[in-house]
């Protein structure tokens, strides 16, 4: 029991700063817009990295050179688009965003959440990479796993379900130009690291 502990403390962690897949379920959260899809696929997702960071995948990164940079340079353009396409909603704002009708078809939610997760190195650092090198260290490394997946559900799902909380604050147009400028910056910010790595 304290090994899954172990795992999802750490897991818990890793997730819980500010990224651009965190402002997305944020995003889609406040819109109340297929949020069990996208916080499912960004669960799912990490259990899958996890998994295979558990089981030794972090090493094929170090085997092939290119990967990586390969990895943050997509990775990093996705998030300027991103990034622009944000701060350009920010710039037109004057509209109230609806809250709790889907904005957008699902596809596109789903294909924006999984390019998020995806095309970002710093998932793979801290999902195959680091929690990988942190499970080889427990003898139950299932247990690490498990408890470290768990927090990602924890996380994704209160996230996602807890932004309607904040729905009233964001009745107000000039709050989802703020919350825009915000995710844009943070893209932006992101996307910059990656490149000056």
């Amino acid at each position: 029991m304290t090994t899954a502990l172990a795992g999802f403390a750490l897991g818990l962690s890793l997730i819980l700063a500010i990224g651009a897949q965190n402002a997305f379920v944020l995003r889609q959260g406040l819109l109340r817009s297929h949020v069990f899809a996208v916080c499912l696929t960004c669960a799912l997702s990490d259990a899958i990295l996890i998994a295979a960071g558990v089981a030794g995948f972090g090493a094929l990164t170090q085997a092939i050179p290119g990967l990586e940079l390969a990895m943050r340079l997509l990775g990093a353009a996705f998030l300027i688009w991103y990034g622009a396409r944000t701060l350009l909603s920010a710039w037109r704002g004057g509209q109230v965003m609806p809250t709790g009708q889907a904005v957008g078809s699902l596809r596109t939610a789903l294909l924006t959440c999984l390019a998020l997760t995806w095309l970002n190195p710093h998932v793979y650092l801290d999902t195959v990479v680091l929690l990988g090198a942190v499970a080889a260290q427990y003898e139950d490394r299932l247990n690490f796993a498990l408890g470290a997946m768990t927090a990602s559900f924890v996380f994704f799902f209160s996230l996602g379900y807890g932004a309607r909380l904040l729905a009233p604050f964001f009745a107000k147009p000039r709050a989802w130009q703020v919350l825009d400028v915000i995710i844009g910056i943070v893209m932006w910010a992101i996307a910059a690291k990656l490149l000056l790595m």
